[in-house]
């Protein structure tokens, strides 16, 4: 795959196919950073709902699932790219999801670098999954991009389900933002945090909430665009057709007879067809035949 710095900067003319990946609703942030910038190329959507949420699943689980799936995923919607809009897969197993497929893979990294930049007191904020938070790859992240500012740490599940509740459009009591991110202030024991990485892609669906339940003013910063960019780049540098006339459509890995709101959330953001890829009970995925489109 060609380095980013070999990449055409500009994305706006990209053309092909993008199957955008996260474990919910979460990526659908990335989807919009996506569209927005790179009108041109047609956008698929898959939630892993049968193993929501990752950010209490082991790491051993992840790794054995993550590629099978994405797999599976590839061989039935035949992008072009597989963007993985999720922080825990991308700092867990990237490398073996890059391994398994042979189309580009774009993962997600938490904005540590930008936030290490813009900050103008030397201390940051990263909000994540747990995780996300205990996981190597974000210490190392820490150690490569913000070695020169402290950086403190909360890990938050809470602000998962508050995410996806704000998605299905819902208005959660903003204290609910408070007490979710309360702990990270905490430790900000003299008001020096003045940037907060948004390091999970559930979190930008609500960072009006968190600004507004925040106790005082810091600035909320994400890897949504950068994702946007370093996607649209890919398909420009490999010359694919354009958008395809075909509506997109999103896939789900659990049934959703009886969460009639999943369903509204994505055809609020642009998916009215919505497709069952189904697993059993331990979590493996079934063979490709077992897709069938859901009612």
């Amino acid at each position: 795959m060609a380095s980013s710095a070999d990449l055409p900067s500009e994305t706006g003319m990209a053309g092909g196919k993008a199957l955008v990946f996260d474990s919910g609703v979460g990526g659908l942030t990335v989807v919009e950073a996506l569209r927005k910038l790179s009108p041109g190329i047609h956008v698929d959507y898959a939630a892993d709902t049968g193993f929501f949420p990752y950010g209490d699943k082991s790491d051993a689980a992840l790794r054995a699932h993550l590629p099978r799936i994405a797999d599976q995923l590839v061989e039935y919607l035949k992008p072009d790219v597989f963007v993985i809009a999720c922080n825990t897969a991308s700092t867990l197993a990237l490398p073996e999801v890059r391994e398994r497929l042979s189309i580009p893979v774009v993962g997600t990294v938490p904005a540590i670098k930008p936030a290490a930049h813009l900050s103008q007191t030397g201390r940051i904020g990263l909000l994540a999954t747990p995780g996300t938070v205990r996981r190597d790859y974000t210490s190392a992240l820490i150690e490569d991009f913000a070695g020169d500012v402290d950086v403190l740490l909360h890990g938050s599940l809470e602000l998962v389900s508050l995410a996806e509740a704000v998605a299905r459009g819902e208005a959660p009591n903003l204290q609910h933002f408070a007490s979710a991110q309360q702990p990270l202030f905490d430790q900000d024991t003299d008001d020096q945090m003045d940037v907060v990485v948004l390091a999970c892609t559930h979190f930008p669906l609500v960072k009006a909430q968190l600004a507004a339940s925040a106790p005082r003013k810091v600035r909320y910063v994400d890897s949504g665009e950068a994702i946007a960019r370093q996607t649209g780049r890919i398909l420009s540098a490999s010359g694919v057709a354009g958008a395809s006339e075909v509506k997109p459509i999103a896939v789900v890995t659990s049934n959703l007879e009886d969460r009639p709101e999943l369903q509204k959330t994505f055809k609020r953001f642009g998916f009215p067809k919505v497709e069952l890829l189904e697993s059993v009970a331990d979590g493996a995925i079934a063979a490709p035949a077992s897709l069938r489109p859901y009612r």
